[in-house]
This record gives structure tokens, sequence and C-alpha cells, in this order.
């Protein structure tokens, strides 16, 4: 059987430190062993039963419960100031074979996989790879667990495939401790696995797209996600090209995403007409202290693919632009610690010029995260086409009221359907500052402050926004949520969630973050033409 520790602890904090945050009691749960348990559907069914028997352990103490991974959130999103559990130690992976496909799915059983919580990027990279598969994208490094992902929304800057949430298909969800809060989940519209699987992990199934998407960037508030089944794609090669352009022609390409026209070409990236090629992927480096008149770009062309490349790991490992925080310690490390005087050496500094091609894998590429000391990062999501004018308001911002020991990144990535997803735009420009953590002193401002006036100068200048669900903010900001969301999409997540989950397990599920952003708690000014909970919930 599956077996849980128990710890007694005073505190808990993130990976990059952006605690510490009270907590009572911290529960490990490791699997029975394939020696005595060789059945994966037997392992997966007995740790169901485990994580039931904490949450009613939970319950019946009056306290709240809270899963979490890798701990790789920069807030207090995963923190509860109660029970915790880590689900580092659930990573069972299943194939789905084509008898445990819906009748009327669209999907090819090849690519489908369920996965448990616990499982890393890296290690759902690794499975897919021995069946010659791929994710379709994952953040700028793998040591996420993939249902940490999902619930805050991971993202790259994959320009046509949105964010690691988008290609879910299926969630099993525990939802409390009794027989019948176990669910299976999917969309009625794109069902992916019949009755009889469900049945084979003893959830009741729900086909809805209202609740599939309300669930789908959940916070955490949806229960506990054990299962997660996803859609894989044959394995495909990345050709990697770092370049330096002028300024205003990367910020021209990211208002437009026209590299067709575009006056930046990569010749070996054109069509027979001497158009440009549009990328899978593109991300812009900006130092916004420096006057330089370059920005580095990156840029990913997909193509098929094929054994014979050059190993990528050479360069990988040698290259500064790997993701926006290992840049800017690489930048800084030379520097004295004092914020002043680093930020007049970044003055100073331009970014260090690359000119490097490589091939690889979606995991060779976005491969272990380089630095993971402390750090912070702040991300704001806009419209694409407002992406140069929020990057100046931010950039004045930063200049003008800090300084703030980070610098500037841009990614790019498709529209979501998660109801609360960030990537809500048809394209969101996911506009990042990523630094060293601080204290705040008589000449500089505090994190949360610096969070705060984000908010207020996007406000200021009419720029629609969203904030990345796993990054520092000022998250009791008033109306916040609503004003990214607006009102009926934050409504419609709330219903779904209290329609599914009962009241005392929607306390028990909730945390200090959900009531700080005003998701905890219920509208009760429901309209009499909303939905009722029933019709929420049901299996259409």
């Amino acid at each position: 059987m599956a077996t849980t520790k128990t710890h007694a602890l005073n505190e808990w904090d993130t990976l990059h430190n952006n605690g510490p945050f009270p907590l009572k009691t911290l529960y490990i749960t490791e699997l029975e062993g394939d020696g005595n348990m060789p059945d994966k559907l037997d392992r997966y069914n007995d740790a169901a039963k485990e994580i039931q028997r904490l949450i009613k352990e939970t319950h019946e103490a009056n306290q709240g419960f809270r899963a979490y991974g890798s701990a790789w959130s920069m807030n207090h999103i995963a923190s509860h100031k109660d029970r915790m559990h880590y689900n580092g130690f659930m990573n069972i992976h299943m194939p789905i074979e084509p008898k445990n496909c819906h009748t009327h799915t669209s999907f090819d059983a090849s690519n489908l996989f369920l996965f448990e919580c616990g499982t890393t990027i890296k290690r759902v990279s690794e499975v897919l790879s021995a069946h010659g598969k791929s994710l379709k994208t994952t953040g700028a490094s793998n040591g996420q667990t993939i249902a940490g992902c999902i619930s805050t929304g991971v993202h790259g800057s994959a320009l046509n495939v949105g964010a690691v949430q988008d290609y879910v298909v299926g969630l099993n969800l525990i939802i409390g401790p009794n027989p019948e809060d176990i669910v299976y989940l999917e969309r009625h519209t794109q069902p992916a696995l019949n009755n009889a699987f469900a049945e084979k992990i003893n959830a009741r199934i729900i086909r809805n797209d209202g609740l599939f998407n309300a669930a789908l960037v959940g916070l955490g508030a949806f229960g506990f996600i054990h299962g997660i089944v996803i859609e894989a794609e044959p394995r495909f090669l990345l050709k990697r090209y770092v370049k330096k352009i002028d300024k205003d022609l990367a910020l021209e390409l990211a208002e437009t995403l026209d590299f067709k026209n575009s006056a930046f070409k990569i010749p070996e990236e054109t069509s027979a007409d001497g158009s440009g090629n549009t990328p899978y992927h593109y991300k812009v480096f900006i130092n916004q202290y420096s006057k330089e008149p370059k920005y580095v770009v990156e840029l990913m062309y997909k193509k098929p693919y094929h054994p014979n490349y050059a190993d990528p790991f050479p360069i990988i490992k040698q290259s500064l632009y790997r993701d926006l925080i290992y840049l800017f310690t690489k930048m800084a490390e030379n520097f004295p610690k004092s914020i002043p005087w680093l930020v007049k050496r970044l003055r100073k500094s331009i970014l260090p010029t690359v000119d490097d091609t490589l091939t690889g894998t979606l995991p060779e590429i976005f491969w272990d995260a380089p630095y993971q000391g402390p750090a912070f990062a702040c991300s704001v999501g806009v419209n694409h086409t407002d992406s140069a004018k929020a990057l100046k308001v931010l950039a004045d911002l930063t200049n003008n009221e800090g300084p703030i020991p980070g610098i500037f990144a841009m990614r790019f990535v498709k529209q979501t359907k998660a109801t609360l997803g960030f990537t809500k735009f048809p394209i969101t420009c996911m506009l990042e500052i990523d630094g060293v953590l601080w204290k705040k002193t008589k000449k500089i401002m505090s994190l949360n402050e610096y969070s705060k006036r984000i908010i207020e100068v996007l406000k200021a200048n009419n720029i629609p926004f969203t904030i990345h669900w796993g990054k520092a903010s000022d998250w009791a900001f008033p109306g916040l949520v609503n004003h990214m969301y607006g009102e009926n999409a934050v409504k419609t997540w709330k219903q779904h969630r209290h329609a599914l989950l009962s009241e005392n397990m929607a306390k028990l599920f909730s945390n200090d973050f959900l009531a700080n952003t005003g998701l905890a708690e219920k509208d009760i000014n429901q309209d009499n033409d909303f939905p009722t909970d029933e019709e929420l919930i049901a299996s259409l």
C-alpha cells in the first residue's frame, strides 16, 4: 500500500526562496513498490485511496489541504498554513491503448498518455521520447511537475501551440474522501477516453466543456489533481538561432508577428519566393537600463525529426540565452552586490553578442534550469499588438522609480481555452522581468510595491493585461482578477468550482492566495438565468 510520512513543520518555502510561508503539517506519499504491486493501475488506484485518507484526516481536523510539486511558483499559490502534500513521488505513467479511447474521439490513441501528478516535465519528455513522441511545448526548463504546470498556466513561446494546459485532454480529480469523489473530467465536444477506462480508475466521468475549461487552470482549487491525460505529437526537431537585431525591428515583429514580410530574414529560413518563414518560437531579451540600439532575439524553427544531427549540449550548456534569470545572474556576477551599483553597471552593459545555431529536440533545448537560487519574477500578459507600448510603460517604471535588479524578455503564446488562463489574448505577449531578490531600502521600493506599480501603470495607460499565476504580484490588489478577466469569466470559474465541490471541500482546498484574489468564495448574487449546479457539472 502507498505510505505517507507526516512531518510537523513551522514553515515552508519555494525553490527560489520567495517565502517562507507558515505550515503546520507536510505529507509525503510514496507509492507501493512495483515488486509488491506490479500492475500500474493497481498502484495508481492505491495512491488515490491514500490521498482520500489524507483528505478525510485533514477535514476531520478542520484544516485545509494543498498539494505541490517542484515548488517553482514564485508566490504563495502553492502554500497552505495548515497541511501540504508533496507530490514528487507520485509519477506513474501509462500510454493509452486504442481500446480505452472513446468511440467518437478525434485523437490518435498513440499520442495519448496518462501521467500522474508528480511527474516532472523532464520525466514526461523521457517517457514520450521512448515512444517516438514529444510534448508540444514546455516552459523555459523542465523541472516543474505536470500538475503544477497546468494549475498555474506554465508557457513557452510557441506561437501556434499555446501553454502546457492546452494539450491536456483529460483530468482525474480527487475532490473529497468518498467513493464518488474520484472524477474523470474531459470536454464533451472532444471526448478522449471511454467509460470503461474511467471505471478502471474508479472514477465517475463528467464530459462538460465549461467545467473542463474552468478546472484546466484551476489554481489548485478544484481538488487534488491525480492524473493528467495529454495529447503528445510525433517527435520533432527545433533549429535555434540567437541573433542581435535592431530594437525597432524586434519590436515591429513583436507587434505584427509578420515574419513573412519583415525586413529581418534568416537566409536558411525563407520560402522559395524569398519571404520569411514563421518560426515555432520567438523571444526577445531586453536590458532596459541600456541605451544599446539592438536587442537579442531567439528564434526556433520546427523541422522533421531525424537522428543525424549534431549533439546540441555543448552549445546549450554554455548558452547565456537559456532563460532570463540565468542571463541576468551571469551579467551581474562580477558586479557589486549593491543594487544601485549593479544597475549603474547594467546601464553601461550591453547584451552579450551571440550568433549560435543549433538543432535539437524540444527537451534537449528546454533543458535543466541553470539557476535555482533566490530569485523573483514578474510576468504580465498583453495582446501582442500592445507589446511595444507595454514594454515602454514598464521599462519607464523600472528606470524612473527603481532601480529593480532584473531585466526584461518577451515571449509569445497562442490563446488558451482555459477560463482563467492568462494567455487569453489571440496571441499573448508575456512580458517578464526576472532577477535576484532584494530587500527594501530608503531608496529602493519593495517587490510588492513594484508589483503594485506594474498594475497601476498598465491600468493608467489603458493596456489590457493578465498576470502569470505563478509569479510575483500584488495579488490582493482590489478588483484585480475581475479587471483582468472580466466579471463573467470569474463568475463562471467560481460557479463551476462550487458546483463540483461540496462546501466543506471548497473550504478545504482554498488557501490565502485564493482569498487574496477573491476566488475562494462563491458568488452569492447568482442570476436567475445562470445554470444550476447540476447543469454546470452535468456530463453532456
